[in-house]
């Protein structure tokens, strides 16, 4: 089994081939069923070798398309100081894209 590991957004994911995958939201303008291709890849391994970027593999690149653009359950942010009538609640909806990963190459 074929899989890489990708950044994007601050983060780290490990993909294979045919997998879904939730990340942060990339800046542009993206629509359901685009295509987008991942370039910082960390690691590739398909399974009789494996690939270590320094920090990333030059060549190297993850193609996806995007199957769902969302936002996240509500977080709550509750700001309190007991016994001084200080209460703030804040609530907060994370943008996210679900892509679903076509090749590793």
């Amino acid at each position: 089994m074929e899989f890489a590991v990708i950044q994007t957004g601050g983060k780290q994911y490990k993909v294979s081939k045919g997998g879904l995958v939730s990340i942060e939201k990339i800046k542009g303008e993206f629509k359901k069923g685009d295509k987008v291709s991942f370039d910082k890849v960390l690691l590739v391994d398909d399974g009789k070798d494996t690939t270590v970027g320094a920090p990333y593999i030059s060549g190297a690149k993850v193609d996806g398309e995007i199957i769902e653009i969302g936002r996240s359950r509500k977080v709550l942010v509750v700001k309190y100081k007991q016994k001084s009538r200080y209460l703030r609640r804040n609530g907060h909806r994370q943008p996210f894209f679900k892509v679903k990963i076509t090749s590793i190459k």
